[in-house]
């Protein structure tokens, strides 16, 4: 299975980007599929996961900003960023679970300058 990410970059305070994951391979069931997030000296930390039947959950500080979302037929998953602000900035990695199993890509990075 490979995930790739696409659509990093730098940004302005207050900008938008989109990231996309493209999960391709001996796929079988993709369930949950989610965005992560790495800063500098810094955990990795949850952004955003969503379900297979769309459920979403977001991590407080980008609710309202950022929507998650997916295509089932692609395998492809989205991250849209609005309201970017400087404490944003990380490497922007995707999962998916597929049969119980992590799939994680490379990471995309986005830097949000102030």
């Amino acid at each position: 299975v490979q995930v790739v990410e696409s659509g990093g970059g730098l940004v302005q305070t207050g900008g938008s980007l989109r990231l996309s994951c493209a999960v391709s391979g001996s796929i079988f069931n993709i369930d949950n599929m989610g965005w992560y997030r790495r800063a500098p000296e810094k955990q990795r930390e949850l952004v955003a996961r969503i379900e297979r039947n769309g459920s979403t959950n977001y991590r407080d500080s980008v609710k309202g900003r950022f929507t998650i979302s997916r295509d089932n037929a692609k395998n492809i998953l989205y991250l849209q960023m609005n309201t970017l602000k400087p404490e944003d900035t990380a490497v922007y990695y995707c999962n998916a679970v597929d049969s119980g199993y992590h799939f994680w890509g490379q990471g995309t990075q986005v830097t949000v300058s102030s």
